[in-house]
């Protein structure tokens, strides 16, 4: 009970300041010095919304890969903002999985990626998928290139393998989702976009599509 008394305020003293000074390596230096990862994990689980905020922020500013399961359900919180900082906060931790070198190759697959440079990215993507096949963004990072470049059914096997190993990574049901759509396959489409949705709800494009292949295929 005391280091809930301690702790908590505490750390809401700390997001309170980031939001009014955005500085976020001050905010990360300060963290880091009081809470471990698994500490923020408890938190964003706490009764008050307001630590969870808290929590899930600082989550995705000092968290690695093994707070996942947290991020994930924090997806489906209460709290709308509780949710919003965990689809940001989701997003950062799936890029620090791996060692040192695996983490710097997948940041310029997804550099590639947004640079339109797709035939690379998939070729250093399916490099670093042969060295660490468990890391699911790089699965994901091919399947966005082989998207791109009109090989949708690899890109949708991707997308799966993806999902096998990350059950919580809605970004890749919804490229797998569309790349359904794009081979005219309305039925799968419509399955992979509502899988996306029960991951995340507040995917608002998704829910756009969904209401629309459920008219269609439905009739609803």
């Amino acid at each position: 009970m005391a280091e809930k008394k301690r702790r908590h305020p505490r750390l809401l003293v700390l997001y309170r300041r980031y939001l009014d000074d955005q500085d976020s390596r001050g905010f990360v230096r300060r963290l880091s010095k009081q809470y471990a990862a698994g500490t923020l994990e408890r938190l964003a689980e706490h009764p008050s919304r307001q630590v969870r905020r808290a929590a899930v922020l600082a989550l995705g500013f000092v968290g690695d890969y093994g707070v996942n399961h947290t991020l994930g359900r924090a997806l489906l919180d209460d709290d709308r903002t509780v949710r919003l900082l965990a689809d940001n906060a989701i997003r950062a931790v799936w890029t620090r999985a791996g060692t040192d070198p695996q983490r710097r190759r997948l940041g310029r697959i997804i550099r590639l990626n947004a640079s339109r440079k797709f035939e690379a990215a998939a070729q250093w993507a399916t490099e670093l998928i042969e060295q660490a096949p468990g890391l699911a963004e790089a699965w994901n990072q091919r399947a966005i290139a082989r998207a791109q470049l009109g090989q949708l059914s690899e890109s949708i096997r991707d997308c799966h393998q993806a999902l096998e190993l990350n059950p919580y990574h809605f970004v890749a049901a919804t490229s797998m989702g569309q790349a359904y759509l794009d081979l005219d396959n309305p039925i799968s489409a419509l399955q992979s976009f509502r899988r996306a949705l029960r991951l995340n709800p507040d995917l608002e494009g998704v829910r756009v599509q969904v209401v629309r292949l459920a008219r269609l295929v439905e009739g609803k």
